[in-house]
């Protein structure tokens, strides 16, 4: 028998390309293992930023609910395990494995990527522990990524900005195209912002979707103590606490989610109504590592995976917002960044120049990671603010050896530069 590791090593090898947005294949292989129409009723969450977070919400609701609840993520930070969890908990080694015999039995010649194998045993996961709901993350797209096999309850797109433009397209219109294609004719979508590209709109009004807009069709008002409160079309709500996730952009992601899940409940009631009670219970017990994930002490450690320029921006701004902890004028911020090579580097330091005193660029292993020399080449910062490090872990001994206390220290740019310091901090 296969140990876990070894069949993530097979997964790697089936398929000749690791990305191939196309669901003939994985829908084929879906049909055999009875999967393609779930028992369990699905909430589909797609977008450029922010997709994460608003999943991550929406689970921390419907456990607070009651409702037994799946919730499929990825990329993973340290574990595979990460990208499958039920109840909150992840998904054991035992019940990963027998997932993929299964697989393995039923696609036959059919091949299948890394990811389609890893959708695939999420939804046999979710069925065999009966959940009642299931929060899908998409993970390149939508229209042809292999989350959207199945149809979506309610589907919600976070935010549309320019990234992956090697798969999607090179303008917001065509990626918004690729991103609605989640939405489902007369089902409920949920849109975390205003801001969208026109073809977001237009596919909605083609399918009939009913549609719920950020600042439209839900809002929320935060006062000065951080407290919130919200009103949408079926559920008004207020003294909300903050969210647990840092960073004033949780309040909209918040509010998405409960707009989504009040959706649901709005087509079929949940455990427990969602009521302010049930609210906070969620927002207080939300967690989803590496975002804006702050890690207190005389010097302060945020993680972000920030990994293009709208991230970047967001990411800026929070740091903005979040004083210095020597306080203002007294502390420096130091940046650990490691950024994939296909990546707009360039636009990310564009952004977050302003907030870093000093850069320590990191070496990134694998086929799209590169030399910390060739990182400094692409954000074209000054040199004199640049230190060069040979890993991610060196970066983050480099950063500690740098820092004083009232300093601060952002780790940034993709989950392989997150996950490894995780590691390296022992999170």
């Amino acid at each position: 028998m296969r140990t876990l590791a070894e069949w993530l090593e097979l997964q790697d090898s089936v398929h000749p390309r690791s990305i191939d947005l196309s669901l003939e294949r994985v829908a084929e292989v879906a049909r055999r293992l009875a999967l393609a129409a779930p028992a369990f009723r699905v909430v589909t969450v797609g977008g450029t930023n922010g997709k994460g977070s608003v999943a991550a919400h929406a689970e921390a609701l419907l456990m607070a609910a009651g409702v037994p609840v799946g919730l499929f993520t990825s990329p993973h930070l340290a574990r595979y395990n990460e990208r499958i969890r039920v109840a909150g908990a992840e998904a054991g080694d035992a019940e990963l494995i027998e997932a993929f015999e299964r697989i393995e039995a039923a696609r036959g010649g059919t091949t299948l990527t890394f990811f389609e194998y890893n959708t695939l045993a999420a939804l046999l996961v979710f069925t065999a522990r009966a959940v009642e709901v299931a929060v899908l993350e998409v993970g390149l797209g939508g229209r042809l990524d292999a989350t959207n096999l199945v149809g979506a309850d309610v589907a919600v797109i976070a935010s549309v900005g320019l990234d992956h433009r090697e798969w999607l397209g090179e303008s917001l219109e065509a990626i918004g195209a690729e991103k609605a294609g989640i939405l489902r004719a007369g089902r409920p979508a949920v849109l975390g912002t205003a801001d969208m590209p026109a073809s977001v709109f237009e596919r909605s009004a083609v399918l009939g979707a009913p549609t719920q807009v950020a600042g439209r069709d839900f809002t929320w008002e935060v006062a000065g103590d951080r407290s919130w409160s919200y009103r949408g079309p079926n559920v008004a709500l207020s003294d909300l606490a903050p969210s647990r996730l840092a960073g004033s952009l949780q309040y909209r992601n918040a509010a998405t989610a409960i707009t989504a899940v009040a959706a649901l409940a709005a087509e079929r009631p949940l455990g427990r109504p969602i009521e302010r009670r049930t609210v906070n219970a969620a927002l207080g017990g939300v967690h989803l590592a590496g975002r804006f994930e702050i890690v207190a002490g005389e010097v302060e450690w945020i993680l972000d995976i920030a990994h293009n320029e709208p991230a970047a921006e967001v990411l800026a701004a929070h740091l903005g917002e979040r004083a210095l902890p020597g306080g203002a004028g007294r502390g420096r911020t130091l940046a650990v960044a490691g950024v994939l090579a296909d990546k707009d580097a360039a636009g990310i330091a564009a952004a977050l120049a302003p907030r870093v005193d000093h850069w320590i660029l990191c070496a990134l292993a694998g086929p799209r990671g590169g030399s910390a020399a060739a990182l400094a080449a692409r954000m074209q910062l000054p040199q004199a603010r640049v230190t060069l490090a040979d890993s991610v872990t060196d970066g983050c001994a480099r950063a500690r050896a740098l820092a004083r206390p009232g300093d601060r220290v952002v780790v940034f740019g993709s989950f392989h530069t997150v996950g490894p310091a995780r590691l390296w901090l022992q999170l």
